[in-house]
């Protein structure tokens, strides 16, 4: 069974909804224990290009704002589920989702 790493980012507004998207549909399982993700600040950079609709900022404009980077971990049969959740709980037009296969020797 092949796991993978969840890497999303998310204004902080949104992150608690994005975790329970997450959670909702069973990521974030780690042996007997359920829900665990972690969570810190970044700051993300980014510029709208033209026919865009721009969560935050103006089509052709650089912008810096802080986010929330959310980390968990599913089973790679979740993933599916887990990208249509996470995109429904996202507020972002184009949201940065990452899965990355977790080496478990």
């Amino acid at each position: 069974m092949t796991r993978l790493k969840i890497e999303i980012s998310v204004p902080e507004s949104h992150a608690q909804a994005v975790i329970e998207a997450l959670h909702a549909v069973g990521a974030g399982r780690v042996g007997d224990y359920a829900r665990c993700s972690s969570v810190w600040k970044v700051t993300g950079t980014w510029q709208a290009l033209p026919g865009a609709r721009p969560y935050d900022g103006e089509v052709g404009a650089v912008q810096h704002s802080e986010e929330c980077r959310i980390e968990s971990v599913c089973d790679e049969a979740q993933a599916a589920a887990v990208l249509r959740a996470v995109r429904e709980a996202h507020p972002y037009e184009e949201a940065v989702i990452h899965f990355l296969p977790l080496y478990e020797p």
